[in-house]
């Protein structure tokens, strides 16, 4: 689980695969891209000038690398006025058997 660094009151739980054995354990496995990623509004959302000024162009929040070399896992959150609320994706940045797997969560941003 991590906050969101710029929007008080969202937190995002992520799940992601990763590889067993001697090889993963040692971190010389490569994992696949597959992740899966839940946000919620926990308390009362005011959104900063920063997070509304670009609502179309996404922001990163959220960086793991998950290989030796090249690969991290991402999210990266919108802002959905029309709907008022964000949106966080979740993507492998390089691919690894198959197309590169990505998830969405959507949080209305509600009263509190």
């Amino acid at each position: 689980a991590f906050d969101d660094p710029d929007v008080e009151n969202v937190t995002c739980y992520l799940s992601r695969s990763k590889t067993g054995g001697i090889k993963g354990g040692l971190g010389l496995a490569e994992d696949t891209s597959d992740a899966a990623i839940s946000c919620q509004q926990v308390g009362p959302i005011e959104l900063n000038d920063r997070v509304k000024r670009k609502p179309t162009k996404g922001q990163v929040v959220f960086q793991k690398r998950t290989s030796l070399v090249f690969k991290k896992l991402q999210v990266v959150r919108f802002y959905d006025p029309k709907r008022n609320a964000l949106i966080y994706l979740t993507y492998s940045d390089k691919m690894i058997d198959g197309s590169p797997k990505n998830a969405l969560s959507a949080v209305p941003i509600m009263p509190w």
